[in-house]
């Protein structure tokens, strides 16, 4: 919202205001706007006749406060590794209600799922089903596994590097393969560890349509079909995934949340049906469109360059270290000037970021008034895979987050300082600086710090 002074505002907060007080880059999220996301989706999985889930893909940005916000609202985590599971499991979070992902799941990732007893484990290939068979009948422990399924249905996104559910995937089984892994599970003599309870498939990230979903449903209820005719298997668990988009440009098609999930829902009650299988639960999990639109960057106008003729940019205090998603693979974002959004747009220019890459820019193009140093920049719909993907590159500190709940802004994310920088560094063992000269205990060379 513009206020009378034309100053953006966060629920009343004034952002430019907000960027003086925690510094910049920074990073804020409106705690109602996630769980207005949430509420939609649960309004559309209520109409399903069977039992559906609701789980957050904690990838699109992970921290405790999040953890607790979705524990409040009875939402579930998708976790990728050992360290996401920490995190969940040091915010409080259920095991139970986490399952875990990963193309190349170490022995630390499948040991820490384990040792916590999470509630699912999402195989996605043969060997990693051979180490969570030896893991699990050597603790002799029960443990529910789902099966990626790649399906080979490919899906509009604004980058090849998204798509992840075509033939040439790195992730999941194709169903041929799901069928021939299947078979010591389902066939054997009962004794397995793991009990197989449902098959997952997830697409792409940042898609708006949902034919391509509908069409894989299709697929994996015939492989559900067919290891019910050869093993008297019962789907119990369907999960759809997510990655499923939000408006970050102008250009961008709107991926509305309640017609999006109707259609899914509906293929899955038709599918099962046609087929005579059971309703098995839906389970959902969505991260972009859960946490995207809520969150705001923040960042602090620096430097102008003119290039007559050519580019006009814009220099602000954060880009590729705390959003890499313009560098990895062009994604197109909008912005404001957050002190002063009321103005007349005057130039056209392209915002960059201070760290040393040519493809350090937020937007190759964007309007604005004349953009002036100790100006306030504004990126919305900036609350996914911007810090959960943020690095130290050229001694950056990771920004602050706030979260707006209500009234109250609080942070929930402390900048990091520069002694965060080398706390793991190993000084003992590294090197001593003395009389200008750098000894290194290792070799036997001794380097000058003055270049004689």
């Amino acid at each position: 919202m513009i206020d009378g002074s034309g100053n953006l505002t966060l629920r009343g907060h004034r952002a430019a205001e907000l960027a003086a007080r925690y510094g910049t880059p920074l990073y804020i999220y409106d705690v109602e706007t996630i769980r207005h996301k949430i509420a939609m989706y649960r309004q559309v999985m209520v109409t399903y006749p069977g039992e559906s889930r609701l789980t957050y893909a904690s990838k699109a940005f992970l921290c405790c406060a999040l953890v607790q916000l979705m524990i409040e609202e009875g939402v579930g985590l998708d976790v990728a590794s050992a360290g996401e599971i920490f995190v969940a499991r040091y915010a409080g979070a259920n095991p139970d209600e986490l399952h875990l992902h990963g193309n190349n799941k170490t022995p630390l990732d499948l040991k820490t799922a384990l040792q916590a007893r999470l509630g699912r484990i999402v195989v996605d290939n043969a060997n990693e089903l051979e180490l969570l068979t030896d893991m699990t009948a050597t603790q002799n422990q029960q443990t529910k596994v789902w099966l990626r399924v790649t399906p080979d249905v490919a899906v509009k996104t604004h980058h090849r590097y998204t798509v992840t559910g075509v033939a040439g995937s790195k992730f999941g089984f194709t169903p041929d393969q799901v069928e021939r892994i299947a078979r010591p599970l389902l066939a054997g003599d009962g004794q397995s560890t793991l009990q197989l309870t449902g098959l997952h498939v997830h697409l792409g990230s940042h898609f708006a349509d949902d034919r391509p979903v509908v069409r894989a449903v299709d697929r994996l209820l015939d492989l559900a079909y067919s290891l019910r005719e050869k093993y008297s298997w019962r789907l119990r668990e369907l999960c759809l995934g997510g990655g499923w988009g939000q408006r970050y440009h102008p250009s961008d098609r709107q991926m509305l949340i309640k017609p999006f999930v109707i259609s899914l829902v509906k293929a899955v009650e038709a599918g099962c049906r046609s087929r005579g299988l059971p309703l098995p639960t839906i389970v959902l999990e969505p991260g972009r469109s859960l946490v995207a639109q809520a969150g705001v960057a923040l960042y602090t106008v620096g430097s102008r360059k003119v290039v007559p003729g050519v580019q006009t940019y814009v220099n602000i205090d954060g880009g590729l270290a705390d959003n890499p998603r313009p560098a990895l693979y062009q994604a197109q974002y909008t912005a404001l000037l957050a002190n002063r959004a009321s103005e007349a747009e005057t130039e056209t220019v392209a915002v960059a970021g201070p760290f040393c890459e040519s493809g350090d820019l937020l937007t190759q193009a964007v309007n604005l008034p004349e953009a002036l140093p100790g100006d306030t920049l504004a990126v919305p719909v900036a609350g996914a895979y911007h810090l959960s993907m943020a690095s130290n590159y050229n001694g950056a500190l990771k920004p602050t987050v706030v979260f707006i709940d209500g009234d109250e802004a609080r942070v929930v994310q402390q900048r990091e300082t520069f002694e965060d920088l080398v706390r793991r560094d190993k000084t003992d063992s590294y090197s001593w600086f003395a009389a200008g000269r750098c000894y290194t205990k290792k070799h036997t060379r001794t380097h000058c710090l003055s270049g004689d």
